[in-house]
């Protein structure tokens, strides 16, 4: 079922506190964005309208966590990263608060909103900031499973979402461990990376690849902190060429994250597929990914480059 992931998200939360009296949602003037009306309808006192003050919300959240209760703060990836970055620091990651932070419509989904919109370094900013972890689910069936492992999760997480319906890559039944990658194709010529939403043109990439002979291995890091080091070492010693997808500038994000791990290790080659770091152009997201080249086709044709090489 094609349908967005903060949709499923509010679904699913919404069950989980009809259970559990613990868990608050407060979000930030943005509850059509979040798609959680229902829940603030159902459940008006396990919901707090904080309105437009990211950083307050923060702050409400951890002294709700400080007594008791298991906090989601709700809203735009592009505000809750960057103007409550102190708060997440300090009354969350600092103070190890169980917090969630669910961060909608992120990397460039506000598309024509323009850059004040964009959230291009929310994960370059956090991956600096000690004992946060950082989750991008890729499809529905992904957010269902990980928004249910995040009530088990002590302390604090950022989980970014897109703002569009995404297709199917899982199926429901299947797994997700918070920390483990999913390897969704096997192949020996090189591995193609992705997470949150770019991992379907990862797959699709892969399977196309493959029906010209060419063998990738396809991975979905939906937990970008802390990385899953066992699978990408399990990757590597398969293939030594890398090509990292994602949504967010090309500094700082996956592909730095997995260039650094890598950087003495001369026998491994990584290339990152990113947002530049410029002003980039307005559009819808779809038009922005294709301009900047986030397309299977584009993947296709840096797995040929690379491989010459």
């Amino acid at each position: 079922m094609s349908i967005p992931c903060r949709k499923v998200f509010s679904e699913t939360i919404l069950e989980e506190a009809k259970k559990d009296a613990s868990i608050m949602v407060l979000c930030t003037d943005s509850r059509g964005s979040v798609m959680i009306g229902d829940f603030a309808d159902e459940l008006p006192e396990q919901f707090v309208e904080v309105g437009i003050a990211e950083q307050n919300s923060i702050g409400i959240a951890a002294g709700l966590a400080n007594i008791g209760f298991k906090p989601y703060v709700c809203g735009p990836a592009c505000f809750l990263s960057m103007r409550s970055a102190e708060q997440i620091k300090v009354d969350l990651a600092y103070s190890h608060s169980n917090v969630k932070v669910i961060a909608i419509s992120g990397g460039v989904s506000y598309g024509a909103l323009g850059a004040t919109h964009h959230s291009l370094q929310d994960i370059a900013l956090l991956n600096a900031i000690p004992d946060i972890k950082i989750i991008l689910p890729s499809d529905n069936y992904q957010t269902i499973m990980l928004t249910k492992e995040l009530l088990k999760e002590e302390g604090p997480v950022y989980l970014r979402m897109g703002r569009g319906a995404v297709p199917d890559i899982y199926q429901e039944g299947d797994s997700f461990q918070i920390g483990k990658a999913n390897v969704l194709m096997e192949g020996e010529d090189i591995g193609i990376i992705g997470a949150g939403e770019t991992v379907y043109y990862c797959l699709e990439a892969g399977r196309k690849l493959k029906s010209g002979g060419i063998h990738a291995t396809v991975a979905d890091l939906h937990t970008i902190k802390p990385i899953d080091k066992d699978t990408l070492h399990s990757i590597t010693r398969k293939v030594k060429k890398l090509i990292v997808v994602e949504e967010h500038s090309i500094n700082g994000g996956l592909g730095s994250i997995i260039s650094s791990l890598y950087s003495e290790d001369t026998a491994v080659t990584v290339r990152k597929l990113a947002l530049p770091d410029t002003n980039m152009v307005t559009g819808s997201s779809n038009e922005i990914f294709k301009h900047y080249g986030l397309s299977v086709d584009n993947i296709i044709k840096n797995v040929k480059e690379l491989l010459k090489k």
